[in-house]
């Protein structure tokens, strides 16, 4: 049996095909973003190429599900991709090819999943890899995902569940997947009458990807996870969502400052709160409303700075959504910061010092001992944003220097670190 956190000792850093591509990510699609990761972003750490929701659907188009749809499943009621976006899956060989592309160029794949059953495999009473039980002995009618009609939830304890369970992380296993997002199994505040109500489906889940001879990032959606639950979450799951889908508009992002407050004690080798997707780039290229199609990101250049200055110093994972292929030079400096990303891998993360509706002040140790600390102005207006270098804990007579971390300004300092922000805007400095 694998321990968990050997897959994710660091936050899982990637690509998610979701905000450029929605339901409809096709073959060469996921193939391109993989080389761009490998080409330009490999080497400061962006590793996983992520296929998101819907790739057994033949007719996907967009964002928009399309409700009791036909999906691609083979005889032991398990979803496979569909051939028709997916051209080398044909004959029975799954994403194996695919994910055998994704490995010789040095990166790792993932895929998302629903929780459960297809409802089409019930309906129909399918078999499951396990002698005597169907799909309809397994599941529970009654647990549906309110937004996707596909699945139905799998019933804990009655024969051929958790076998149900083995044989798709088998599979999944075969094909040489590195990373599932299971989603509609965190909690989320849209639904509060579901009080993490799918405990046990993460915990089938849990003992299916230890005994299926793989190692596996699990994730897990679409949150925000419940914080009361958080020792279960650490124990069975590598991330999992700390907010509902997050989009680019500035009060989500004001929001996320609280989110991190909950959750930044949570964060361990192997466990990591996830504040979601960088929605950065072009995004949205599927969607049917010209309102929203194929667009650029509507966050302002110091919006972006301030996304990835505290996704960072909470050490969340980091999955960039916009098509790769289409990034400007400024998409691109945001992804390749190489010292703000080794914090995010590999210090023991920043805390809050200071938080209220105006302003916020992060600070951690770096993995050379260096303070690193992060000022941030939440406000509509200006204002300067500032913290003693004795709440730093840096007390002793000598001179500091800080070093923006984006700029490489220095700063000779004197009794303070403080920086003028215009509204929404953020610094880092790295004070030695």
């Amino acid at each position: 049996m694998s321990n968990k956190n050997n897959c994710a000792l660091t936050p899982p850093m990637g690509w998610n095909s979701w905000d450029c591509y929605g339901a409809a990510v096709n073959e060469e699609q996921l193939l391109g973003n993989a080389e761009y990761v490998r080409d330009h972003l490999k080497e400061f750490g962006w590793e996983y190429v992520v296929c998101d929701i819907q790739w057994s659907e033949p007719t996907a188009v967009g964002y928009a599900y399309n409700n009791f749809v036909e999906l691609h499943m083979d005889e032991y009621s398990r979803l496979i991709p569909a051939p028709n976006r997916f051209p080398s899956a044909a004959d029975g060989k799954g994403f194996k090819p695919i994910a055998d592309k994704i490995h010789a160029m040095g990166l790792k794949f993932g895929i998302h999943i629903m929780r459960g059953i297809p409802r089409q495999a019930v309906h129909r009473n399918t078999p499951i890899k396990c002698e005597g039980a169907t799909a309809r002995d397994i599941a529970q009618q009654y647990s549906i995902c309110p937004w996707n009609t596909d699945m139905y939830g799998i019933e804990y304890g009655r024969k051929g569940a958790q076998e149900y369970y083995n044989s798709i992380f088998e599979l999944y296993a075969s094909w040489g997947v590195d990373y599932v997002k299971v989603d509609d199994i965190a909690n989320t505040e849209q639904f509060p009458n579901r009080p993490y109500s799918a405990a046990k489906e993460i915990e089938m889940i849990r003992n299916a990807i230890d005994n299926c001879g793989r190692e596996m990032v699990l994730s897990l959606s679409p949150g925000p996870a419940p914080v009361a639950n958080a020792g279960h979450l650490c124990r069975n799951a590598n991330m999992w969502r700390i907010t509902g889908d997050f989009w680019d508009r500035w009060d989500a992002l004001k929001k996320m400052f609280t989110k991190c407050d909950e959750w930044y004690a949570w964060r361990s080798p192997g466990c990591w709160p996830d504040c979601d997707m960088l929605p950065l780039g072009t995004i949205q290229l599927t969607e049917t409303d010209p309102k929203y199609k194929n667009r650029k990101t509507r966050f302002t250049k110091d919006e972006q700075y301030t996304l990835m200055n505290l996704w960072c110093l909470f050490r969340s994972p980091l999955m960039v959504g916009g098509e790769l292929r289409l990034n400007d030079d400024f998409t691109l400096s945001l992804l390749t910061n190489k010292e703000l990303l080794d914090f995010c891998r590999y210090s023991e993360g920043a805390v809050p010092l200071e938080s209220d509706d105006n302003h916020a002040v992060w600070a951690g140790k770096d993995s050379d001992g260096s303070t690193v600390v992060g000022l941030f102005n939440l406000a509509d207006t200006d204002a300067t944003v500032a913290i003693s270098l004795a709440e730093l804990g840096l007390t002793e007579k000598k001179v500091f220097t800080a070093t923006d971390l984006w700029t490489k300004e220095e700063t000779v300092l004197g009794s303070d670190v403080s920086a003028e922000l215009a509204p929404h805007a953020s610094v880092v400095y790295r004070i030695k």
